[in-house]
This record gives C-alpha cells, structure tokens and sequence, in this order.
C-alpha cells in the first residue's frame, strides 16, 4: 500500500491542498523535461507508459473497496496526461535537434490546454470519468493530453505557418 501511495500521490504532491490535480501537472513539467533531456522523445513515451501503467495498478490498490473512484489525491494520472501533452513539443524538439527550452511558449501552451480539457471534461474526456473506475481515472487524463497535444500542435502552426513567427 505504501508503494501504491507513493505512486498514486506522485511522492506525496497529491496530498497538496488547492488544487492537487494543478500540482501534479506542474510536477509533471520538470520531470518531462529530465526525461527528454536524457533521452529525448522515447524515453519520454517510455515514461509516459510507465506513469499509466503504474498509476493503473496504484489507483486499482488505493481505491479498492473505497466509493470514491477517483480520489483528489491521486494525480499520477495528471502526470502521464501532462506527459503525452509534452510529447507535441519533445518530438519535435528530439527529431529536429531543437533546445527543448527553446519551445518555452509550447510547454505553457500544454500545461494550460491540459489542466483547461482536464477540468472541463469536454466530450470523451468525460465519459472516461464517468466510467467510475481505475481505467476511468487514468484515460480522461490520457484523452486530455491527447487533446492538449493536438491543440499545442494547432498553436504552433498558427504561429509558426500562419503569422510566419
């Protein structure tokens, strides 16, 4: 159980009060940005699987028995959310030889698309929350970063092909 909550509560951020899920996607930030400078893209998508399929088995134990599904203090499924939200500027950045900190304007970009789909619940966001169990938790934030990053990659062609930045 203690491994689980470790896990779950991303070493303990999800026990921050105001706001918890904000918390894990800001945690996620410099531990994308670890990932990616180590590894580039892969490792970030290998971390990525990692954090959903830990969070998975994290959120299956500390939610077993209990009625809440979706405790405020599991955020592991912020971070793999956030993480995926990060990949529209880490593969660019790894296959294009990019400074990841160069793309500063993409990584405000995802952390606010992300928390803005991730609150809002739009569409299939919500339905994965609806579910009510630990796929559930973790898919509206995989489907959240999934919106995030399609919305970054919006943004930067606006910027970038549209207005020539």
């Amino acid at each position: 159980m203690i491994a689980a909550r470790m896990v779950g509560t991303v070493c303990g951020v999800g026990y921050l009060r105001l706001a918890p899920g904000t918390w894990g996607s800001l945690a996620a930030l410099p531990l994308a940005w670890g990932l990616h400078t180590l590894g580039g893209f892969p490792l970030l998508v290998i971390a990525t699987l990692a954090a959903f399929l830990g969070g998975l088995w994290a959120t299956c134990v500390m939610t077993a028995g209990q009625s809440d599904h979706d405790p405020s203090e599991i955020v592991i499924d912020e971070v793999a959310g956030q993480f995926i939200a990060i990949w529209a500027i880490s593969y660019p950045s790894w296959a294009h030889g990019i400074d990841i900190t160069a793309l500063w304007p993409g990584w405000v970009a995802a952390f606010l698309l992300f928390r803005l789909f991730d609150i809002t619940k739009p569409g299939p966001i919500g339905w994965a929350d609806r579910r009510g169990d630990p796929m559930g938790v973790m898919l509206d934030d995989v489907i959240a970063g999934v919106f995030a990053a399609i919305g970054v990659l919006i943004l930067a062609g606006i910027t970038h092909g549209v207005l020539g930045l």
